[in-house]
């Protein structure tokens, strides 16, 4: 299967502090700081490629110095990729504690308001299997042309609070595999894929819960927990959910089995933890397998 992938690529710089809530400082020097290409979309894509699956990668990037280095990252990491220009690159920063929770300040740099030409899309999406498409604005007009041409469309909604945000229900019309973050649901994860089940009905629904592992929701199968295995030492949880989220794609591809799947993800994932930018620590699928015996 080949991956089309849609989403955000921007410069992460990653900042250790000592802790949350921040203590004022005029100045601190800080062993460690950072700078990275990353970004959802961009994170997604290199895990998948990492993992040994066929992508396509589709962003927006602006005719800047921030740009240059993104082009020039992406050129280099063996992926096929359109990039088309927009006004300026998104940048982030991301601060993490010695527990590996993160704060990221993000600057999407007029991206909501951008558009990437449809004809671009097409072409792509004319070579590949699934649409991943993540939730940034501009890929909202990408869902239905993905359904016209009837390849299946997986997105991750990350941050749900409810079911009555207008902003996601584009997405979860369209969604084959759908996740989401447990972060900050209103009930139980197990109780909210239900009613989500009620909601929409994609093959599978996946919501990630951090420390505990994920939640797996085949259509017509109850939910069920995968715990996380504790591989290495958490350094920042910043793109966890993507990894999940990559990780759980291209064993469902391979194995066409969610709770497989899904096991294999989560320990994705859980090694990722042990680095700071959201775009590295990944795996092989060779690597995974080894982890998990």
């Amino acid at each position: 299967m080949r991956f089309l992938v849609a989403g955000s690529i921007n410069v992460e710089t990653s900042v250790p502090v000592e802790g949350f809530p921040l203590a004022y400082t005029p100045v601190r020097y800080t062993p460690g700081i950072g700078s990275a290409v990353s970004g959802v979309g961009w994170n997604v894509a290199r895990a998948l490629h990492t993992l040994g699956s066929e992508v396509v990668f589709l962003g927006l990037v602006g005719r800047d110095p921030a740009g240059a280095a993104v082009r020039e990252e992406v050129a280099r990491s063996g992926i096929t990729a359109v990039l088309e220009d927009t006004a300026a690159t998104p940048q982030s920063v991301i601060l993490y504690d010695p527990a590996g929770r993160r704060r990221a300040e993000t600057d999407l740099k007029g991206l909501q308001e951008a558009t990437f030409p449809a004809t671009g899309f097409d072409a792509a999406l004319a070579r590949c299997d699934r649409a991943v498409l993540a939730n940034v604005n501009w890929t909202r007009p990408l869902l239905a042309r993905a359904a016209a041409a009837g390849v299946p469309v997986a997105t991750d909604l990350h941050d749900v609070r409810s079911l009555d945000n207008p902003y996601d229900a584009d997405y979860l019309d369209h969604a084959a595999v759908l996740f989401l973050s447990g972060e900050h649901l209103p009930e139980d994860p197990a109780a909210f894929a239900r009613r989500l089940r009620r909601r929409t009905d994609p093959e599978v629904i996946g919501i990630g819960l951090g420390a505990r592992g994920a939640l797996v929701a085949p259509r017509g199968a109850d939910p069920v927990l995968v715990p996380a295995p504790a591989l290495r030492a958490v350094v920042s949880t910043i793109g966890a959910g993507d990894a999940l989220f990559a990780g759980f794609l291209h064993f469902y591809d391979r194995r066409r089995n969610p709770l497989e799947a899904m096991r294999r993800a989560v320990a994705f994932a859980a090694w990722k933890v042990g680095e700071a930018a959201g775009s590295a620590g990944f795996l092989s699928e060779d690597q995974v397998e080894a982890l998990l015996g």
